[in-house]
């Protein structure tokens, strides 16, 4: 989904999610909600805007977990993949709303596993040539299956088309303690 969060100065910002369980909770990056007041989220296909609610976030991974305040209907989930069956060269797609073009869909291929891109201790990203732009954060990066591979988080400063995505293994993990415990079990 559409995400977009209003601060306290009444500024709004613009990312992306993904619905991860029939219950209605979003995986998203945490950079995308981070300070917010107010969550809407927007889906694909619907021309409504509903609330959603942060549940839990981890700033070492950049991961959120949303929920919608009242489920509108049963939505549809991806399944998340073992992104560790990735090989480089493998197609993907990045799925978010870049600079505000809602639902917009770019293709490109796995160009490195495990890259470090210095951003904290679980410093473990996807490298993909498909391009990443603002407002794509916290939205899927789906194999040719349509199965979630990895959570879009961040572009190369030195180049475009260098884009990295949070491996859905850890994505999993990290989802699976917010879920249950409302923290990262470390």
């Amino acid at each position: 989904p559409s995400l977009a969060k209003a601060q306290k100065n009444e500024s709004t910002s613009r990312g992306s999610g993904v619905i991860i369980t029939s219950k209605g909770h979003i995986a998203t990056s945490r950079h995308v909600v981070a300070g917010a007041s107010t969550i809407l989220v927007s889906v694909k296909g619907d021309k409504k805007t509903y609330k959603a609610e942060l549940v839990s976030e981890d700033q070492d991974s950049d991961l959120a977990l949303l929920k919608f305040v009242n489920l509108p209907k049963a939505f549809k989930v991806l399944k998340l993949a073992d992104s560790r069956k990735l090989r480089v060269g493998d197609v993907v797609l990045a799925i978010g709303n870049p600079f505000g073009y809602t639902h917009t869909v770019t293709r490109g291929i796995i160009s490195a596993k495990e890259r470090s891109i210095g951003s904290g201790p679980y410093d473990n990203f996807l490298q993909t040539d498909a391009l990443i732009h603002p407002g794509n954060s916290g939205g899927p990066l789906v194999n040719s299956d349509a199965q979630i591979v990895g959570i879009n988080t961040a572009v190369s400063e030195n180049g475009l088309g260098i884009g990295f995505a949070i491996p859905s293994r850890h994505v999993k993990s990290v989802m699976i303690d917010l879920l249950k415990h409302g923290k990262v079990i470390r």
